[in-house]
């Protein structure tokens, strides 16, 4: 019996030493939170908040230029360090984006774009060119059936359209009914309230929902604050 009172005793200390490091090891996201400096090779150190830092970017910009980013992403190809102080190569379109100043964008349409509301579930505003011949419309990211910048003749429209971000993920979503749907299943209660409304409601309280899933569902960096 004192055995496993001790037992009882030992595991509760040891659970709530736990979650008291892993706590300190986190760091929620609040509007005041900034995003280190740097470029985002990949989604990966998006959630660590860990970019490659300008002072490891191989380039004749200076880094206290203004328009350091700007400059450096004109390039087909970014050189870099990496932790391991090795010389790494990455073609500019694929990488993720980057953070100036504490604000994040995100590459997308063949642009950077500032994401405005960060969270567990993301918004953003970025630009969608379509090309319009007298056949057929096809996506400015169709780019790719013409490596060499080429396209067939005709006009072009472009138009704003919203997106969201999955931060779980990092898969970019259309700012539809659809997709709200799909990203509030990871929080049953709030889906299924959603899910009830009529379609009108559904349309226009897709913001509402994406705000209160933030809210119950914040989002957490970790405290470590080196790249």
């Amino acid at each position: 019996m004192h055995y496993t009172n001790s037992l009882i005793i030992f595991l509760f200390i040891n659970s709530f030493l736990f979650g008291q490091t892993d706590s300190s090891n986190t760091l929620k996201y609040t509007p005041q939170f900034k995003f280190n400096e740097g470029i985002f090779a990949n989604f990966e150190q998006v959630k660590k908040n860990s970019p490659v830092p300008k002072s490891r970017i191989l380039t004749s910009v200076g880094y206290d230029d203004q328009l350091f980013f700007n400059r450096v992403l004109e390039l087909k190809e970014i050189y870099y360090y990496d932790n391991f102080g090795m010389k790494q190569k990455i073609p500019t379109k694929k990488i993720w984006g980057y953070s100036r100043n504490g604000i994040l964008y995100i590459r997308i349409n063949n642009g950077f774009y500032r994401i405005t509301i960060v969270g567990s579930i993301c918004h953003f505003v970025a630009n969608h060119t379509t090309y319009n011949n007298n056949y057929y419309p096809y996506s400015y990211y169709d780019y790719r059936y013409y490596p060499y910048g080429g396209r067939p003749g005709g006009n072009t429209t472009t138009e704003m359209r919203q997106y969201l971000l999955d931060f779980q993920t990092g898969k970019v979503l259309e700012y539809d009914v659809a997709s709200v749907e799909v990203l509030l299943m990871r929080d049953p209660e709030l889906h299924d309230e959603y899910v009830t409304l009529r379609n009108r409601k559904k349309k226009q309280l897709k913001f509402l929902y994406v705000r209160k899933f933030n809210e119950r569902n914040p989002l957490y960096f970790s405290n470590n604050n080196e790249p």
